[in-house]
């Protein structure tokens, strides 16, 4: 996740020089895209695994107030 931080920290700081563009090297942006697949695909593996995993379970919950009026 290195090339995340470093993206965050290079947008933090031109904004804080008000500059209107964000270069990255292209060393930079195959990190940093390679880091975002990765995740992303991360991701939709923790989805389908979720989704797999479900079961339609029914959870009852009762309240009672005893003697509350």
């Amino acid at each position: 996740m290195i090339h995340i931080k470093r993206f965050v920290d290079k947008v933090s700081l031109i904004e804080a020089r008000q500059a209107k563009d964000v270069v990255l090297p292209i060393s930079e942006a195959r990190g940093l895209r390679d880091e975002i697949a990765s995740m992303l695909a991360d991701l939709n593996s923790l989805n389908k695994t979720d989704k797999e995993n479900k079961t339609n379970e029914i959870i009852e919950v009762q309240i009672k107030g005893g003697s509350f009026k």
